[in-house]
């Protein structure tokens, strides 16, 4: 599935697959992309996530039951991320869930719409209608001064909002859905319109942002140790072992996978991820971590971090290795291990005005 504004990127830009759909990995150059967002405002291509709608009479009971954050008190001017789990405990997928009148709108991760909708059609009930809204779609806008870009777009009182508020607006007479969100630590919002009205959009948009690829959107959110579910749900591991517990509320009565999470967190044992970072290579998913010579975990994803110019990645280790400080060797490499966030933003010095 090719991205709602692919036939109004530029020549050039490079596409790859996420998942179940196309996505632009970048515009131009990863390190111009990422510099832009790092140090002023890009707007990105959100159309890969997949927006599903729970509505019904028990449409807000069956979101408590499959969303691992508590979702009961949810009203329309407010969203929140949380993890959908399977039985076993295994992450389905991460989501920001939004608040309706009339229900619950799930937005997926880049590529999981169609995963994260049959997993929810397999659970669903009397009284719950499940839709694929494929008629809307979403664009976003991270960086220290994306405030800016809000307020010359649509609305200057929006840039405002505090973090996962969402209201109702309108933008060159079109309804729209606006929310504060941020996946990179820097200001972020989110602007949820009507499908045939995106390419407009993304083109004003542009006016007062530059583009930034998937690439450059999850390097930022490695720096900040925002999941990355697509690099780190695979093979099998469970929410402690992929240190997400902020996602879940385990005080909930009952959720989908609760019991297997419990036991995971009782156990005590597994392993934990950490960052690390090296001088020089990029370890593949898989490659392994020694330390003293032992065999004491694996690599799930790395890659060159423009913002520290070293290699940045994260790694499944014992569990009484997964400290900052720590010297290991990955692919021969010796590399150490950090504490997050990897790169502080600079959002976090620069006040909305």
């Amino acid at each position: 599935m090719a991205s709602d504004l692919a036939t109004v990127h530029p020549e050039g830009t490079v596409f790859g697959d996420v998942g179940d759909t196309a996505v632009p990995l970048r515009f131009s150059s990863l390190s111009d992309e990422y510099r832009a967002l790092r140090e002023r405002a890009v707007v990105v291509d959100l159309t890969g996530h997949r927006l599903i709608e729970i509505t019904g009479p028990a449409a807000v009971e069956f979101a408590q039951r499959v969303l691992a954050r508590d979702v009961e008190y949810l009203t329309s001017d407010r969203c929140t991320m949380s993890l959908v789990l399977d039985d076993t405990g295994r992450v389905v997928d991460q989501v920001l869930a939004f608040g309706r009148e009339d229900g619950v709108l799930l937005e997926s991760s880049a590529g999981a719409g169609t995963r994260l909708c049959e997993h929810l059609r397999g659970l669903g009930e009397e009284g719950v209608r499940i839709t694929e809204r494929t008629d809307l779609a979403v664009i976003g806008l991270e960086g220290p001064y994306a405030w800016g870009v809000v307020g010359r777009l649509i609305d200057p009182e929006l840039a405002s909002l505090p973090f996962e508020s969402v209201v109702d607006a309108t933008w060159n007479g079109t309804d729209i859905v606006f929310a504060r969100t941020g996946y990179t630590g820097e200001y972020g919002y989110q602007m949820i319109v009507p499908a045939d009205a995106a390419a407009e959009l993304w083109s004003l948009a542009l006016e007062h942002a530059s583009p930034a690829g998937q690439e450059a959107l999850e390097l930022a959110m490695l720096e900040v140790r925002q999941p990355v579910p697509r690099h780190e749900t695979g093979e099998g591991a469970t929410v402690v072992e992929m240190g997400a517990n902020w996602l879940i509320d385990i005080t909930k009565d009952a959720f989908v996978g609760r019991e297997a999470t419990l036991a995971a967190f009782a156990d005590g044992g597994g392993r934990r991820v950490v960052g690390f970072t090296g001088p020089e290579g990029v370890p593949a998913p898989g490659t392994r971590v020694l330390a003293g010579g032992q065999d004491v975990g694996e690599v799930v994803y790395a890659v060159h971090s423009v913002g520290l110019d070293a290699t940045l990645g994260l790694a499944r280790v014992d569990r009484d290795l997964a400290a900052a400080g720590l010297d290991l060797t990955v692919g021969g490499a010796e590399v150490t291990t950090l504490t997050s966030p990897y790169v502080v933003p600079k959002s976090w010095s620069i006040p909305i005005i």
